[in-house]
């Protein structure tokens, strides 16, 4: 524009780059769940450790979030200035070595600020390896987001269970988490190699430190802040649930947690079938009726074993939309890094408010009210999921044209 020449686009690449690219952006999910899957299983220790109180403990694990919220921003300009492989390289580096900062804390002050952190290199981490998720599906013409986030959960599954078996040999949660980092950063540096090297148009302008997310991409968001605040809602309170409410042994109780993990990991994981069958908006449609008959169960629940399907249809029901919703905003203007950012910050504050409004509308009525709250999000899903059309540029649903994967995106790439 303005009188210069652009430059050429890149040569066709290979039709088996971006596939090794799939293979690398999916291993990059899965360590970046395994990380988050490390560090919750040992929360239990660091409140024995430092004897905090639930208020206390609490108020520690909201500095999570915060820091996610206050960095995602910064993710694109990471993006912009070293380009996607090296920024997910670093910044997916940068989420493992902050899982050993929480258990070194020496009281709760210091634990908030390794929290912040921590929370901050997850949220840029989790921006950037979107972005690279979007354009890799970009290339190879069909829907991967959905098994991606799969990825991600069964990573954080896996990890979790290596948690359990730590805290089952009463293992120094500093020693384990230590190696745990050096594993997963070891294991993420030969994963980036294959990922493309995502870069801006010469002469592009780069983004601001800090801005509001995009008012394009508010909307999307929106649908992802419905079903998140589903997922938060039934994470941290389904056990609860079913204790309280319908008289479920603490066995039976503390099992719901694993149990919507499972159909959240296992809907991922095949929901990029779905996608290519039926289009990302008719997805999210069918995501939002059947989480609706599954909030639907739970509010009518008196009895474990109307409850836990209940739950269970929950998780299958939400579990593809928050990639749908990275997907649409991935491909919304000439930055899709900061769209993304855009969507997860809204997304993220979602998952941040949704236990404590839970909380609270069940202090002031009860639990079974709240979840009302959480059937009417699901149903809203229903309504909204004409925002997620643009997902559908790739999905091979609806009657939008997969791009072939021989033909480069138009972005300012270079080769992988």
């Amino acid at each position: 524009m303005n009188g210069t020449t652009a430059p050429p686009p890149p040569p066709p690449e290979p039709l088996s780059a971006p596939r090794r690219a799939r293979a690398g952006i999916a291993l990059v999910f899965c360590v970046h769940g395994a990380v988050s899957g490390s560090f919750v299983t040992r929360i239990p220790w660091l409140q024995d450790r430092l004897d905090l109180s639930t208020g206390q403990l609490g108020l520690a694990l909201v500095m999570p979030a915060i820091g996610s919220s206050l960095a995602m921003p910064l993710a694109g300009r990471f993006v912009h200035r070293y380009g996607g492989r090296a920024a997910v390289r670093g910044l997916i580096s940068l989420w493992c070595l902050a899982l050993a900062l929480p258990a070194l804390a020496p009281s709760l002050p210091v634990l908030c600020a390794a929290l912040l952190v921590y929370g901050a290199a997850a949220g840029m981490a989790d921006v950037a390896m979107n972005a690279q998720g979007v354009e890799i599906e970009e290339r190879l013409g069909r829907s991967i987001m959905s098994g991606l986030h799969g990825m991600w959960s069964a990573g954080g599954l896996l990890a979790s269970a290596f948690g359990i078996l730590a805290a089952h040999l009463d293992l120094d949660a500093r020693l384990q988490l230590a190696v745990t980092a050096l594993v997963l950063l070891a294991l993420a540096q030969p994963v980036c190699r294959g990922l493309p090297d995502i870069r801006a148009h010469e002469g592009a302008e780069e983004p601001p430190r800090f801005a509001l997310p995009p008012r394009s991409s508010l909307v999307i968001g929106l649908v992802g802040f419905c079903a998140v605040f589903a997922e938060g809602a039934s994470m941290d309170w389904s056990g609860v649930y079913l204790r309280d409410v319908t008289g479920a042994s603490a066995t039976v109780a503390a099992a719901s947690y694993t149990a919507f993990s499972l159909t959240m990991a296992v809907s991922r994981l095949a929901g990029d079938a779905a996608i290519r069958r039926l289009g990302a908006v008719r997805t999210t449609r069918v995501g939002g009726a059947v989480a609706t008959v599954g909030g639907l169960l739970v509010v009518a629940a008196d009895s474990p074993a109307l409850a836990i399907p209940g739950f269970a249809l929950l998780g299958i029901g939400i579990a593809v939309i928050v990639p749908l919703a990275f997907a649409a905003a991935g491909r919304i203007g000439s930055n899709p890094s900061q769209a993304i950012a855009g969507v997860a910050t809204v997304t993220y504050t979602s998952g941040l408010i949704a236990p404590a409004v839970i909380g609270a509308l069940a202090q002031a009525t009860s639990l079974t009210v709240s979840f009302g709250l959480v059937t009417a999000l699901a149903f809203a899903l229903l309504l909204s999921a004409g925002a997620l059309r643009l997902a559908e540029r790739n999905s091979g649903g609806g009657n939008v044209t997969a791009t072939s994967p021989e033909k480069p995106s138009g972005k300012d790439l270079s080769t992988i």
